[in-house]
């Protein structure tokens, strides 16, 4: 054995201290997004059942979990609307008084410096669920973008600091450009989401927005889960349109894709940690089967080796507390 010759890589764990030393990737309270659902009423705080520590909030009420995620230094949120009323076109979605824009200028007054984000799509506003137009069964692409570039100029007009279209309408970066664009919005960025498969693991997040379709499916304009040059394609489109961030959704299934992107566009990246993937792990953790900080920040920090630079996550608070104990 004495003539055997290999390298020692372990000299480089031996401690806690030289660990952080040679650690490669680093979370930071900057790099997460907060998801916030607001609804309509009074005295509404509503637990989602399938995601246990995640609720709908009325305008009353918003305020104290806003503060919250202010005072954990976490800067930004991203906005859904859970409105009362819905039509097939979801009017209510580009709505002045709309819940979501209610909730831009309540937030953005109260706190000038959070960056608060609209989520740009139709799905939770039409009475049949699906994110664009309908006519004999099929949803309309172009008859869509009209749509979407009204709801995301309503979105700039009540203070939205960036626009997040999440529909995989074909054209819907153009078309929201060119609308915020000739409104005068010119500065007000878009964070697309580029790359959105047609996941399962979306299930609790429509209890959460009431945002399930009353038929089909939404797989004729979501992505393809086996497809991976597809979503090369998608961010292409996306980035030639004026984008400026490109969402990857879901994450934690797609670490390869969020690193292909990255490297093939150079944008800044933002890795959604979507509803079921927060789910899986709330369960787990319930039933004593994981311990739940070191699997969340296992997995969040998997997202950002894999090329991500920020997150969008539901343990957005939780984490940032975490790492203030590591500390």
């Amino acid at each position: 054995m004495k003539d055997l010759s290999f390298r020692r890589h372990r000299r480089l764990r031996q401690s806690a201290s030289v660990r952080s030393m040679v650690r490669e990737t680093h979370l930071h309270r900057e790099d997460f997004i907060y998801p916030i659902f607001v609804t309509e009423g009074s005295n509404e705080k509503n637990e989602v059942p399938s995601m246990p520590g995640v609720y709908q909030w009325s305008l009353d009420l918003i305020d104290a979990e806003v503060n919250e995620v202010v005072e954990l230094g976490i800067p930004a949120i991203i906005v859904f609307g859970v409105p009362n009323s819905k039509d097939d076109v979801g009017s209510s979605a580009f709505h002045d008084q709309g819940i979501v824009q209610k909730a831009i200028r309540q937030i953005k007054e109260n706190h000038p410096e959070l960056t608060v984000i609209a989520d740009t799509c139709l799905c939770q506003f039409t009475d049949h669920g699906h994110c664009g137009v309908i006519e004999e069964g099929k949803v309309l692409n172009d008859r869509t973008l009209d749509l979407l570039a009204k709801t995301a100029v309503s979105q700039a007009e009540a203070g939205a600091d960036i626009i997040a279209p999440s529909n995989m309408m074909d054209g819907f970066v153009a078309a929201i450009r060119y609308g915020l664009d000739s409104a005068g919005y010119t500065d007000v960025p878009i964070m697309s989401y580029a790359v959105k498969y047609s996941s399962a693991f979306y299930g609790p997040f429509r209890d959460a927005a009431h945002s399930s379709p009353k038929f089909g499916d939404r797989k004729t304009y979501q992505m393809d889960p086996a497809n991976r040059l597809e979503a090369i394609r998608e961010a292409e489109s996306d980035m030639d349109e004026g984008a400026d961030f490109l969402i990857v959704k879901p994450a934690l299934s797609y670490l390869d894709v969020i690193r292909e992107v990255k490297d093939f566009s150079g944008y800044p990246v933002v890795a959604y940690n979507v509803s079921g993937e927060y789910s899986m792990v709330k369960a787990a953790s319930q039933n004593g089967w994981i311990n739940e900080k070191e699997i969340v920040l296992e997995k969040l920090t998997s997202m950002k080796r894999a090329g991500a630079d920020l997150i969008l996550t539901y343990h957005a608070k939780d984490a940032v507390r975490w790492l203030r104990e590591d500390q």
